[in-house]
């Protein structure tokens, strides 16, 4: 496994992503599932008309407001199994940091459609992504937890600009529509089980249809600026610390916030 991910890195590296295939058992799987969908059951009870209307993903996951502790407790030994970490660990290889989790379902408008973006856009203006490719290193792993289409990514565009083509659709200028194909797309199809790890940096889109339902982990390298995104109530608290078998995704943001104060 160390050399598969040795060269799984290069790729990342090069391509920025990769899949691993079958990587997670079918009991790891159901398990995780169960957890996911009495989160699942109770956020769209509490977010009705904005599920109905245009939600396509939900966040915080981990955080106290839908799950109990013991569920909370196999979701955060999930997110931090040696599985995860191995692979974590390949890519941001000093102290990574968890941030955030996120749920990807598809709306129940079946007329909206999916979008091209790179994450960074929502958060700088256009010299501000040109610099977030170059310095920030935020890693998705996303966990279907039924087969789905999948993702559509632009390789290499974790370290790369846009192409003409790229920026006009993803940003919407010059009369185009970030959910139009693009020449440079690779439709990467995902089934229960797998494991797909790409850059939030790179040019991406989730693939609306089937039974789409996948758990999405956000971590970041530390020495980027994300800890104001971590929401606190995400993080274990002492009590479920102890009942996590590896913690150090978790105390390695703990730390990092705690340096805020």
């Amino acid at each position: 496994m160390v050399d598969k991910l040795s060269q799984l890195t290069s790729h990342y590296d090069e391509q920025g992503y990769f899949v691993l295939r079958n990587y997670f058992t079918e009991f790891e799987i159901s398990s995780l599932r169960n957890v996911i969908l009495k989160f699942h059951e109770l956020w769209k009870q509490d977010h009705e008309e904005f599920y109905r209307e245009e939600a396509f993903n939900s966040s915080l996951i981990t955080g106290s407001q839908y799950l109990a502790d013991d569920d909370r407790v196999k979701l955060f030994n999930f997110i931090s199994s040696k599985k995860i970490m191995d692979v974590v660990e390949s890519v941001i290889p000093t102290n990574p940091a968890f941030m955030n989790t996120q749920l990807f379902f598809n709306p129940v408008n079946a007329q909206q459609k999916d979008f091209w973006h790179r994450d960074c856009q929502y958060d700088h203006d256009v010299e501000g992504q040109k610099k977030a490719i170059q310095e920030t290193q935020v890693l998705h792993l996303r966990v279907p937890l039924f087969d789905e289409l999948g993702m559509e990514l632009v390789p290499q565009t974790h370290k790369r600009w846009d192409t003409d083509e790229e920026f006009n659709v993803r940003q919407e200028e010059k009369g185009r529509v970030s959910s139009e194909n693009l020449t440079t797309g690779k439709k990467i199809k995902l089934a229960a089980g797998d494991l797909l790890v790409f850059s939030a940096d790179m040019i991406h889109r989730g693939l609306y249809g089937l039974d789409r339902l996948a758990l999405d982990i956000l971590v970041f390298d530390p020495l980027a600026d994300f800890i104001d995104y971590v929401d606190d109530d995400c993080l274990p608290g002492s009590t479920i610390l102890d009942e996590i078998v590896d913690p150090r995704l978790f105390m390695n943001t703990i730390n990092l916030k705690s340096k805020q104060q």
